[in-house]
């Protein structure tokens, strides 16, 4: 039985880079970072981190939304000809 078997990836040459850079200073490689979450993903029978998608407060998403609809230009984006004409509208808002 071999000691060791291959195994090629391919990722982007900044991403191997960085990985590279980030482990270096570490003290061990990228083979030994790749070793090292395979067996912990082994010992904790799959992935050895949560996985999820963002989540943002509703105030976020509700941001999100409107520059999402201003950038299709399904709403018209506040102007202003002046920044103390800016800061008056901020000020009404409180």
């Amino acid at each position: 039985m071999a000691k060791t078997a291959n195994l090629n990836i391919r990722i982007d040459p900044e991403t191997k880079s960085g990985a590279e850079q980030l482990f270096s200073s570490f003290g061990i490689t990228v083979t030994d970072a790749v070793n090292i979450f395979l067996r912990q993903s082994l010992m904790v029978g799959g992935l050895p981190f949560e996985m999820k998608k963002p989540r943002f407060n509703r105030e976020t998403e509700a941001a999100i939304r409107e520059a999402r609809a201003i950038a299709s230009g399904g709403i018209a984006a506040k102007g202003y000809s002046s920044a103390k004409e800016l800061f008056a509208d901020l000020d009404a808002e409180c």
